[in-house]
């Protein structure tokens, strides 16, 4: 729960059970919004690691190919 926001609708006057529900709903859509940033940041960073290892494997391929012809 967020209390920031728990104070402003106590504040407002929005009875306590209400403003605890709202800043709890607001507090897990907040964390879910970066729980999905975070996955997708990390599938792209494996991509990049892949894409990274492929390319370096091609690298050592054709540098071999060349120095042992």
């Amino acid at each position: 729960m967020i209390s920031e926001i728990y104070d402003a609708f106590l504040a407002a006057g929005t009875p306590e059970d209400k403003a605890r529900t709202a800043a709890e709903a607001l507090a897990d859509y907040r964390f879910s919004r970066f729980e999905g940033a975070v996955l997708q940041i990390e599938s792209q960073l494996a991509l990049l690691k892949w894409m990274t290892g492929f390319a370096i494997a091609l690298d050592v391929a054709i540098l071999t190919r060349l120095f042992l012809h």
